[in-house]
């Protein structure tokens, strides 16, 4: 008989592995005050905001113990590197402790190391003298592996404290003209965490809506999750009998990071 794989966890450790995502295009103010005092009342890692919110997510967060997480050349990471720092440099000035910034995607793909090293390198001096994280957004949807194992040896040299798969909103256009994306994949997880270094965590983000695909994108590496459902993710938590004391969980054997990438 196959044995079922486990994981040992409570409500605030699971509230404690996601930053809870504010970012898509149409949000509204009134959405993001919202979406912060979810941050705030669940007690998560991180709420996770563009560049303006800043200022209104520091008044709601303060002393909260949740993060503010901005992030940089978001979605497609194609300002130059000079506005990528000056962006990073705003907002941990205005209070974020972490940034979450997008590589140059077109340099990846043509293979320009140096300058990708170099940009990744100047926002992570940025951060880190102001005493934030930089956690690096890949975007793998648009990479061969052998870019993301590149990506993973430059970030760990380099170092920053993440590694992130995806914006969410790398979507790649598919044979019949419609576009889609997979976001974080088991197989990729995989492949980060073979290729980072082990000063350098993952974060998984991109189509992770459920507490299994947490789970397993946990189980595989990851020890940050970036999702928007994070209010359903935590509900689900509680309906399967998490609570505050440390519980036994059963892993699926097929999430949906698995079955998107078969």
């Amino acid at each position: 008989m196959a044995t079922c794989a486990t994981v040992t966890v409570t409500l605030p450790q699971i509230a404690k592995m996601i930053d809870h995502s504010l970012l898509h295009p149409t949000i509204t103010d009134s959405e993001i005050l919202a979406g912060l005092k979810i941050a705030e009342k669940l007690k998560v890692a991180a709420a996770c905001v563009k560049p303006y919110s800043v200022p209104i997510a520091r008044d709601i967060l303060e002393d909260s113990g949740v993060l503010i997480c901005a992030v940089i050349g978001f979605p497609h990471g194609n300002s130059t590197t000079k506005i990528k720092v000056q962006e990073a440099e705003e907002a941990v000035t205005e209070g974020a402790q972490e940034i979450d910034m997008v590589v140059n995607v077109g340099k990846v793909l043509g293979g320009d190391w140096e300058y990708v090293t170099n940009e990744i390198r100047a926002i992570n001096d940025t951060v880190v003298k102001h005493g934030a994280a930089l956690k690096v957004i890949f975007e793998n949807d648009f990479l061969e592996e052998h870019h993301i194992v590149h990506l993973c040896k430059i970030c760990s040299v380099i170092p920053v404290a993440f590694v992130k798969t995806s914006t969410g909103y790398g979507f790649v256009k598919q044979p019949g003209g419609l576009y889609a994306y997979q976001g974080a994949t088991v197989p990729h997880l995989q492949l980060m965490k073979a290729n980072v270094g082990s000063n350098v965590h993952i974060k998984a983000a991109g189509g992770i809506r459920t507490l299994d695909e947490l789970l397993v994108a946990i189980s595989v590496g990851a020890s940050r999750i970036g999702a928007s459902a994070t209010e359903a993710i935590y509900q689900e938590a509680v309906a399967r009998g998490i609570g505050m004391l440390p519980i036994r969980v059963a892993l699926p054997s097929l999430g949906k990071a698995q079955s998107d990438a078969s």
